[in-house]
């Protein structure tokens, strides 16, 4: 049976070189479970075709193109929450034909544990993965011919936080940002504090430079994932257990600021979150221009009628905001309906 953890959907037509650029179709890549689909995206007719599908060894969990686009690096594991028996993580990179075809090309690397996110430097010459269970960071070198290399050993011992959640270079590539969400509190279990890990990044090694929790000790705050305006001034975080958007002032030297500029609630119902249990927020993503902000809000809770289990009512949409150039202000501008349920991935 599929779970939530099973979909993934990556679009590299908005990453495209010259040759997708061109082209009135763009590369549109899905998984379910361990199938990797490729599908030609027609933005004018709204429109996706079916490509081809390759099989990874095991389910897919994240990816991510090279700068060139050339090259698609994908994190795979077995893992599922509960399952001790999970034993297949790996990466394994993709040649990106002109059309969008994938093809393998070298070897699939072993890991250690399931990477629940991976990214490259802007360089394009570091793989970094973040693992969740426990928090962990690793970093691979890129080979010249774009396969993986051997992995970076880092020489200090890192700050990881609490359930790492995803991993992205600074626009700079001078730091590394490390997002560790915590975790709500469960029965018998107290709440686990989240944080923003930022470290000096060079020739591979990282080492601890900030840790920012608001309030000094991270309680009440859950951060899922980030990203960095163009112009490279601000961090946009989607704040997860909290359904709210924040954004961070980015110094010249790769740090964030100490606490953020603005952070404001994602949801259309701004009590949806004690309404209906499983109400959290999802990935954000910058505007390739820096002018909009795109959120997702994931309705994840159920009820049962009629021995069918059902959305309890939870928010499940994409949030619009446009982002003031000068201080960073996010302005919400609409709530996008999805047509679906638990907003897990999108591009």
């Amino acid at each position: 049976m599929l779970n939530r953890r099973d979909l993934c959907t990556i679009l590299v037509g908005a990453m495209a070189g010259p040759a997708m650029a061109q082209s009135p179709r763009q590369p549109f890549y899905a998984s379910t479970g361990p199938h990797l689909t490729h599908y030609d995206l027609d933005v004018a007719a709204a429109r996706v075709t079916a490509r081809g599908t390759v099989t990874l060894p095991a389910n897919v969990q994240y990816a991510w193109p090279d700068p060139a686009r050339r090259f698609l690096y994908v994190a795979v594991s077995n893992n599922r929450p509960g399952d001790a028996a999970a034993n297949r993580h790996c990466f394994a990179v993709f040649r990106i034909a002109p059309d969008g075809a994938l093809t393998p090309h070298g070897a699939v690397v072993p890991l250690r544990q399931r990477p629940v996110h991976a990214s490259l430097d802007h360089s394009g010459r570091y793989l970094l993965a973040a693992y969740n269970l426990p928090s962990a960071v690793s970093v691979h070198v890129i080979n010249a011919d774009g396969s993986i290399g051997a992995e970076v050993i880092q020489q200090q011992t890192l700050d990881t936080g609490i359930y790492a959640h995803q991993i992205r270079a600074t626009p700079s590539d001078a730091t590394v940002a490390l997002v560790t969400r915590g975790n709500d509190p469960r029965p018998g279990s107290p709440e686990d504090p989240g944080a923003l890990k930022i470290y000096r990044f060079q020739q591979g090694q990282l080492s601890n430079l900030q840790s920012l929790a608001p309030g000094g000790d991270g309680i009440g705050f859950g951060p899922r994932h980030l990203d960095f305006t163009p112009d490279g001034r601000f961090a946009v975080v989607s704040l997860e257990r909290e359904n709210s958007i924040g954004i961070w002032k980015l110094e010249p030297d790769g740090r964030l600021g100490a606490e953020p500029l603005f952070r404001k609630s994602a949801l259309r119902d701004p009590d949806a979150k004690a309404k209906y249990p499983g109400q959290t927020a999802g990935p954000i993503h910058v505007h390739p221009g820096g002018r909009f902000i795109y959120q997702t809000n994931r309705g994840s809770g159920t009820i049962e009628q009629d021995g069918r289990r059902l959305s309890n009512g939870g928010e499940n949409n994409v949030v619009v905001c446009a982002l003031d150039p000068a201080t960073g202000e996010p302005r919400l501008i609409q709530h996008a309906p999805a047509h679906g349920f638990e907003l897990r991935t999108f591009a």
